[in-house]
């Protein structure tokens, strides 16, 4: 399997680690690859968008011509995941805290509504157990930076996980949404319930 991960800013680097630990642990065949440009997504069988700052990748992804193919092959079925600034990516609707609408560029192929920094600065970075039922087992333990939340969800997605009474995990036809950073805990269970979806 062919996993593409958008390499713009973020944590590409420590997905690309999470995939390939996943693939020890599991003996699938897993090909981790860099997207930068339109080309790079030839091939592949899902995609994971990494945090950072969700304007500037949606800006930087329109200039090189990867957010129209990456949003033309999303509407047609691939899978994804979008980890913090990459869920905001996803959704069909983006507001700030603050300065509330965006405007931003989006790929807009979930039906959920993300907040950007929802937790507030004086939670501008901290840690906490995530029950996530989909997964099984012990807690998730969810590193949030600036996290946004996802406050509204409606048509085919589902909520995975909350926090505080807002959700920060969603699901909708094999994209996945999340307000966390699960490439940063090492521990793998949300990149393989991501690939059990791919390999369907």
């Amino acid at each position: 399997m062919k996993i593409g991960i958008i390499a713009l800013q973020g944590g590409f680097y420590e997905h690309h680690y999470m995939l390939r630990k996943l693939a020890g642990e599991t003996g699938w065949s897993i090909e981790p690859v860099f997207v930068r440009k339109p080309s790079d997504l030839r091939g592949v069988d899902a995609v994971i968008i990494p945090g950072g700052e969700s304007t500037t990748i949606g800006v930087v992804a329109r200039r090189l011509g990867l957010l129209e193919e990456l949003r033309d092959l999303l509407a047609s079925g691939l899978p994804a995941m979008g980890t913090c600034a990459g869920a905001a990516l996803l959704a069909k609707s983006v507001r700030d805290r603050v300065v509330g609408e965006t405007k931003q560029p989006l790929l807009a192929v979930m039906d959920i509504e993300v907040v950007r920094n929802y937790f507030g600065r004086q939670r501008e970075s901290f840690e906490v157990d995530l029950r996530i039922p989909a997964i099984g087992g012990k807690p998730f333990r969810g590193v949030f930076i600036r996290a946004p939340a996802i406050t509204r969800l409606w048509g085919r997605t589902q909520k995975l996980a909350e926090l505080d009474g807002v959700a920060v995990a969603a699901e909708e036809d094999g994209k996945l949404a999340l307000a966390f950073h699960p490439e940063l805990t090492g521990d793998t269970r949300l990149h393989r319930y991501f690939m059990e979806r791919v390999k369907r």
